[in-house]
């Protein structure tokens, strides 16, 4: 009989408020190390996005932005800051819904998400500052993984975590806005089910799943738990990136 598989999750504690500049490597390795969490190959750090996006410099005063006319108009229909819209169409490729209260874009990382990922939430100086996601998560996830093993010795998996909403279920899940080190998308087309029927169609996304896992723990209010790690993944397989989980637009019937 086959052995049934085990996970193990840790969230790392104490970690501090993240500032521009910070090492976040090195914070998140001398925490877990205080807890007695080691990491070993083959673990998967999940980290929020929020953290990646305070360290490099991605926080936003709203005070140093000039709204266009365009985030001027658009602020009036959808009853937001225009200096927050602002921002928001400079991280969008462009408005996918809109109403008020609600402002919906395709991210310029290709994703379709409320307020382009932009957070005011956990944030210092609450309404008056905006945290936008990182650049190129894709690129921090390899860093981040690539200095882990420099420093360590050991290879792990990394996931940068977003929060997103979805259009036909209520409430927020964890998502991977960022992968490296592990399978993205498992395509199990062409294997069979318990019947033996040959699946032709699914594909797990597997990043997701992960994220999701984690959220479970660092949680969306004051847990102030932005880094957890994952034990008894299965990263073996080919690995890819968040981009690969972007649905192209010739398949998608929906937007």
């Amino acid at each position: 009989m086959r052995r049934a598989p085990q996970l193990s999750a840790y969230a790392i504690p104490d970690i501090p408020l993240i500032q521009a500049g910070d090492d976040i490597i090195d914070i998140m390795l001398v925490k877990a190390q205080a807890a007695g969490i080691e990491l070993q190959v083959g673990d998967v750090l999940v980290l929020s996005s929020k953290i990646v996006s305070k360290a490099a410099g991605r926080l936003i005063c709203l005070a140093d932005v000039r709204a266009s006319q365009a985030a001027v108009e658009l602020a009036a229909e959808t009853d937001k800051d225009p200096r927050l819209v602002e921002l928001i169409l400079s991280e969008s490729d462009h408005v996918s819904r809109k109403r008020r209260g609600v402002l919906v874009t395709k991210h310029r990382l290709g994703f379709v998400s409320a307020n382009a990922g932009i957070d005011q939430s956990n944030i210092e100086g609450g309404d008056d500052r905006a945290l936008l996601l990182p650049i190129d998560p894709d690129q921090a996830a390899s860093s981040i993984r690539e200095q882990i093993q420099a420093r360590l010795g050991i290879v792990v998996g990394v996931i940068i975590s977003d929060t997103h909403g979805r259009p036909f279920r209520v409430g927020n899940i964890g998502v991977a806005i960022g992968a490296a080190g592990l399978p993205t998308i498992q395509d199990l087309r062409g294997s069979r089910d318990l019947y033996g029927r040959t699946l032709e169609i699914t594909q797990v996304a597997y990043a997701d799943l992960v994220a999701s896992a984690a959220h479970l723990l660092c949680g969306e209010a004051d847990e102030g738990l932005p880094a957890v790690l994952l034990r008894g993944l299965d990263v073996g397989g080919k690995h890819g990136c968040a981009a690969d989980l972007i649905r192209a637009p010739e398949h998608d019937l929906y937007r």
